[in-house]
């Protein structure tokens, strides 16, 4: 069985260097030790070299976990970043795309029917209007308003975030600013999972930060 076929979005952790304090490998280790399940490399201030030598630390330190078939280590955006670590023998699972980035047909062509591909997607008109047979999950935000992802159109409810999981005909994953203390309401909606970034990348200790919110899904989820 293919890593697409089991991806679990449950709890997913998007990092780069320009979020974290320590190495991102360490970070990224310590979160999917205590239960995340997907991670996605995002920077938009790292050079394509610098962005594969992040993927092959983090991809050895899932391998080290022994993790590597079950959680998924994607790239943010950069396609030519995918294609170019596993040609360096790297385990690159799959990509996460906006709606202005590369088509998720193209992503599809390129890496082919057993990786994964995630699309951004935050309204219904935009869920409805997406070929949902070439990906794998929607990406939906921001909850709340975040210094992380700048370019976020709009907050949207929990009200709202329930419709789009109801109307949505693949997974959905929500992130943007969520903290703990939103948890129990995001999983009354029904969505598949949360992520984040500096809930954990920006935390005093990343550690528990990670198990925190691990534990807190599997709670109300």
């Amino acid at each position: 069985m293919s890593i697409r076929e089991k991806l679990d979005i449950s709890a997913y952790l998007v990092i780069g260097q320009e979020n974290c304090t320590s190495s991102v490998d360490e970070i990224v280790a310590a979160a999917v030790d205590e239960g995340f399940t997907c991670v996605q490399i995002r920077s938009k201030i790292s050079s394509a070299r610098e962005m594969i030598s992040t993927l092959d630390k983090c991809a050895a330190q899932i391998r080290r976990l022994g993790k590597s078939d079950s959680v998924a280590l994607l790239v943010d955006d950069r396609l030519d970043v995918v294609l170019a670590a596993r040609e360096a023998g790297i385990k690159v699972d799959g990509v996460h795309v906006g709606q202005s980035d590369i088509p998720v047909d193209v992503c599809r062509k390129f890496l082919g029917e057993d990786s994964i591909v995630g699309l951004s997607a935050n309204s219904p008109e935009l869920i409805a209007a997406a070929d949902a047979s070439q990906i794998d999950y929607f990406g939906v935000g921001a909850l709340h308003a975040t210094s992380t992802k700048t370019d976020a159109e709009k907050t949207l409810s929990f009200d709202e975030l329930a419709t789009l999981a109801e109307i949505s005909p693949i997974p959905v994953v929500v992130g943007g600013g969520v903290k703990l203390n939103d948890l129990r309401e995001l999983a009354a909606t029904k969505v598949n999972g949360f992520f984040v970034v500096s809930a954990v990348t920006g935390a005093e200790n990343p550690r528990l930060a990670a198990r925190e919110l691990v534990t807190a899904w599997k709670k109300f989820a």
